[in-house]
C-alpha cells in the first residue's frame, strides 16, 4: 500500500494511511470488504510482517 514505514506497528501504519486519505477511517462492514477498508488494510500490513 505504498511507501513502507519503518518501526511503527501494524495499527499505526494504518493510521498514517487513513491520515494520508488512503484509507476509509471507518470500516462499512459490506460482505466482501472495499479497497479503502482499514480492516482490509490492517490484515494486508500484518501478512507482510509476518
Amino acid at each position: 500500500m505504498g511507501k513502507k514505514h519503518k518501526g511503527l506497528t501494524p495499527a499505526e501504519q494504518v493510521k498514517k494511511l487513513m491520515k494520508a486519505g488512503k484509507v476509509k477511517k471507518k470500516c462499512c462492514k459490506s460482505s466482501d470488504r472495499c479497497k479503502k477498508c482499514p480492516v482490509l488494510a490492517l490484515r494486508k500490513i500484518k501478512a507482510k510482517a509476518a
